[in-house]
Order: C-alpha cells, then sequence, then structure tokens
C-alpha cells in the first residue's frame, strides 16, 4: 500500500513539472551575431535578438501596451588569480508600442536620437532586435594587451509588481521571459 501510494505521488508530480515546461515557447530567445569590435574612441557592440517576440507579446502590443527591452551590457576585467573585476555597467532601453489610431508602430530607445515610427510589425521588430553600434566603453578606460570580456543579456517581458512587492516575493524575477547571458572575451590592442 505504501509502495503504491509513493508511485502515486511521484507520478503526480512528473506530471505536473511536464505540464509546466510544456507552457514555454520552444523557441527561447537568444542573442545572434554578436561582435565585439571598436573604432577610434569606444568599444562597440553588434548583436540581434532572436525569437523575441511571443505570441502574447505581439497581441499585447497590438493593443497597444508598450513592451520594453532592456540590454544589460557588463564588462569585466579578466584576472588569473583573484575574480574579475567589474568595470562598467549599463541598461540600454527600448519600447515599442502601437499606436491604434495612426496604425503605426513607434519605437524609441535611449540609443536612438528620436522615435521611429514603422507602418508594419515586421520592420518595428527588426529595429527592436537589431542592436547594432551600441558603444560598450571608451577605449580611454581600458588597457592596451589586457583580457577583458563582456557579458550581455535582453530582458523582454519583466513582471512588475505594485507598491515594491518584487522585494518580498522575490521568485517573481523567474517568471521573466530574457536571453541568457552571452559572454565574449577580447583585447584592446
Amino acid at each position: 500500500m505504501a509502495q503504491l501510494r509513493f508511485l502515486f505521488v511521484a507520478l503526480c508530480i512528473l506530471v505536473f513539472f511536464t505540464s509546466c515546461s510544456g507552457n514555454k515557447n520552444i523557441t527561447a530567445p537568444q542573442i545572434a551575431d554578436f561582435i565585439i569590435t571598436n573604432n577610434e574612441a569606444n568599444v562597440l557592440l553588434y548583436a540581434r535578438l532572436v525569437n523575441g517576440f511571443k505570441d502574447d507579446i505581439v497581441s499585447e502590443i497590438m493593443a497597444g501596451v508598450p513592451k520594453e527591452y532592456i540590454l544589460q551590457i557588463r564588462v569585466y576585467e579578466e584576472r588569473p588569480y583573484i575574480w574579475s573585476k567589474k568595470i562598467k555597467s549599463s541598461k540600454i532601453r527600448r519600447t515599442i508600442k502601437y499606436d491604434n489610431l495612426k496604425k503605426t508602430f513607434i519605437v524609441s530607445g535611449a540609443d536612438k536620437p528620436e522615435p521611429a515610427e514603422f507602418s508594419d510589425l515586421y520592420s518595428a521588430q527588426n529595429a527592436m532586435a537589431d542592436f547594432n553600434g551600441i558603444i560598450v566603453i571608451p577605449i580611454i578606460d581600458l588597457q592596451r594587451n589586457k583580457n577583458y570580456y563582456l557579458k550581455t543579456m535582453v530582458t523582454i517581458d519583466k513582471v512588475r509588481l505594485p507598491l515594491r512587492l518584487e522585494r518580498l516575493f522575490f521568485f517573481v524575477s523567474f517568471w521573466d521571459y530574457a536571453t541568457p547571458w552571452y559572454k565574449q572575451k577580447f583585447i584592446l590592442k
């Protein structure tokens, strides 16, 4: 009898976790075409977000709800015998909003001088997903021939609770729709 009860509980737990994992999209968001380069003054990042628009996000955008995408960038100096030293951390926010009256999509962000308007969703999605020529750090802040690495991720659908309740319910951050952290080493020559 005890073995049957144990088998039933184990089967219920297995069904629960299988159903929870089945609700997620098969295509998770990712960062692709990740390139770090520099010009005379700055280290630049080129990247593209892939699979960043779930069906429910698109339906919310079409209903007029603005969605914010946050590109987080962290630059570290790699040191051999102790932990790496964080040199700079920054966030770049982009917002997409659909104007129901004009039937246009408005994409704005800190890295764009003025908001851009698009007549179709596909063009607006490309504008949101392309992170081209993002200034990561000035070259003056780095030393030549030292090892550095850059970590970046994109948070897409950040879950917010009212009245700062996310401090109390810390597990809510696991509901966020985001890419994993991507790490790329570079040396300033």
